[in-house]
């Protein structure tokens, strides 16, 4: 009973405020218009004291006695006006506050609301977060305010601050991991990845030295492979890039997921990709080569190769103009004229693509990462 008691009281008082300058608009109007006729009152005595004085003739003090006149009458016909229709553009105004908006309130307040849920205070949300992402963070930081120490605890927050980009804390998180429980190759990864994201792609030298170690305790850890041959690739030292990505490329299943961009760093420093190595894990998708078509290149030299692999994107770019909601053909569309070193049908595919598939949306995002990872212009993304 207190609660609807409240929301009568609540509801009255914002009714009031808002009701407040309709009732008092023809008020403010009225006594404008009083104002008006005062000063115009006191201009004729004025106009009077000038003709006895000498000051103006007569005919002058006529004609502005007819203007004064003319205002006065103006002022007096809106006062007439007024009277008869006081307030009447208001009238819908008046009832919809104070007759609709209380009932069209309330119905929306019993059809999402529910007065009898119990109060839930900070604590009570922090002891139950459910898949409030933000809340299990707060409370985990909590537990790590009271036990720094707790290695445990920081590993399950490293991935949820790297999942939700805030990369400094990350790099914290992941740095107190090693510390408290030690290092390992799938930590020093995470730490040296998280470096490169820091400095914005660039393999650093704190990073490298990191990425190095892990690949110290696994010798064939692809993560840190693949970023060891970027910085060489960034130093610019193509031949050993190339030859480390390869390197990587053969040691690597067909279907693993970064062989994509394995082949595009393959191609960009001189190499040729695999055709087989460069088909994504979804073998069935629109615009994939057939095993026929794999196999076939396999038995050809590098220039025919390259003439096949062309004809392959033309007849998958001219699939996407009909059919352009296929989301597959055009992360593979761009990513084959990357390979191709053919920049400018990439960028062009880009754009065509967010057109079908918005930025803001998650293949629309995607496809922008893709570009960024190709080095492609991300300019497009903002047209």
């Amino acid at each position: 009973m207190l609660f609807w008691i409240l929301v009568a009281v609540l509801t009255a008082v914002v009714g009031a405020v808002l009701l407040y300058p309709l009732l008092r608009g023809a008020k403010v109007a009225d006594d404008g218009r009083a104002g008006e006729a005062a000063v115009y009152r006191d201009q004729l005595r004025e106009l009077d004291r000038d003709l006895a004085g000498g000051l103006i003739s007569a005919e002058e003090a006529g004609y502005a006695r007819a203007e004064i006149g003319r205002r006065l009458l103006a002022i007096s016909n809106a006062e007439r006006g007024v009277e008869k229709k006081p307030a009447g553009g208001h009238y819908f105004s008046q009832a919809f506050i104070i007759v609709l908006l209380p009932i069209v309130c309330l119905c929306l307040y019993l059809a999402k609301g529910d007065p009898g849920l119990p109060s839930q205070p900070l604590q009570a949300r922090l002891d139950h977060p459910g898949n409030d992402l933000a809340i299990s963070i707060v409370k985990v930081e909590q537990h790590l305010a009271q036990h720094p120490d707790d290695g445990k605890g920081w590993e399950v927050l490293a991935p949820i601050y790297l999942k939700t980009n805030r990369i400094g804390d990350a790099e914290v998180a992941y740095r107190n991991v090693i510390r408290l429980l030690g290092a390992n190759a799938e930590r020093l990864g995470n730490l040296g990845e998280i470096l490169i994201m820091k400095a914005d792609g660039v393999v650093t030298a704190e990073a490298r030295t990191t990425l190095q170690q892990s690949l110290a305790l696994d010798a064939n850890n692809p993560r840190a492979l693949f970023y060891l041959a970027l910085a060489l690739e960034q130093d610019g030292k193509v031949a050993e890039a190339k030859t480390a990505f390869e390197a990587l490329a053969k040691q690597s299943p067909a279907d693993a997921p970064w062989m994509a961009a394995v082949n595009d760093h393959i191609a960009k420093n001189g190499g040729t990709a695999d055709m087989a190595a460069a088909a994504p894990a979804n073998a069935n998708a629109p615009g994939n080569p057939t095993s026929e078509q794999v196999a076939a290149a396999e038995a050809m030299n590098s220039g025919d190769r390259q003439q096949m692999i062309r004809g392959m994107v033309e007849s998958l770019d001219a699939k996407l103009k009909e059919d352009p909601r296929n989301f597959e053909g055009w992360m593979r569309l761009i990513r084959s004229y990357a390979v191709l070193n053919d920049k400018d049908h990439a960028a062009d595919a880009l754009k065509r693509g967010l057109k079908a598939f918005p930025a803001d949306g998650d293949e629309g995002k995607q496809l922008v990462a893709l570009a960024k990872e190709l080095g492609l212009p991300t300019e497009v993304t903002q047209q």
